[in-house]
């Protein structure tokens, strides 16, 4: 999906999706529940993130192509 920035320019959202267990991480809603607002992008996701559902790290996630 696209979201807007702050200038208010479309931007590329994208999703993420863990290779365990299919928790879809999606830039555009973060992740509130840890720590993770609303529009934050997958490379500025701590490194130490963990999926919530299953606990792998970060490196066991893939991008979705739109």
């Amino acid at each position: 999906g696209f979201n807007k920035n702050s200038k208010g320019d479309f931007i590329f959202m994208a999703k993420y999706v863990c290779s365990i267990c299919g928790y879809e991480y999606d830039e555009a809603t973060g992740d509130p529940d840890n720590g993770l607002a609303p529009g934050t992008k997958w490379e500025d996701v701590p490194e130490d993130f963990t999926c919530p559902l299953c606990g792998v790290g970060k490196d066991m996630f893939e991008s979705e192509e739109a």
